[in-house]
């Protein structure tokens, strides 16, 4: 069995550099959905949602650097390019929306797409033996699940 420079098996770090990028993908539309939410927002929430949706891009785009490292310390290349990320995200552009109750809706659909994804990558990582991948996205999971609970309550109102 080949390993790569931090231990784990060769193939099984490419099969998990291939799902994270496919996570990165639809990291990187979901960003630029709940950036779009916090530009385009309009109607009585504005001010509520216009902070909330900042705090969500902001929190989404660090964990797009965190996932681009991981792939790099697996030894392999990020995807970059927003053709490579539109063809791989499972998460489709959201245009045009403006109405809180809309946004919100896909907020939560966006992370319901994601936390399923980050299941697998954690079942995937797992049983290749990597530790980090697993960790990274337990705590992304804890972290969303919280957020798709409080967002949850919000839309009961």
């Amino acid at each position: 069995m080949s390993t790569n420079r931090i231990g784990l098996d060769i193939s099984k770090a490419q099969t998990l550099s291939e799902k994270l990028n496919k996570l990165l993908a639809n990291y990187q539309i979901f960003y630029m959905n709940v950036r779009g939410y916090h530009w385009n927002i309009q109607g009585r929430q504005f001010f509520e949602l216009h902070v909330k949706f900042e705090e969500e891009y902001n929190s989404l785009l660090l964990k797009v650097d965190e996932i681009a490292e991981r792939i790099l310390t697996l030894g392999h290349r990020p995807l970059h390019a927003f053709s490579d990320y539109i063809a791989q995200s499972s998460i489709q552009e959201h245009k045009q929306a403006t109405d809180g109750k809309v946004c919100v809706e896909g907020l939560l659909a966006g992370y319901k797409q994601l936390i399923q994804m980050q299941r697998d990558l954690m079942d995937v990582a797992a049983d290749a033996g990597d530790e980090g991948t697993a960790a990274l996205m337990s705590d992304y999971i804890g972290q969303q699940e919280k957020t798709v609970w409080m967002l949850s309550a919000y839309l009961a109102s």
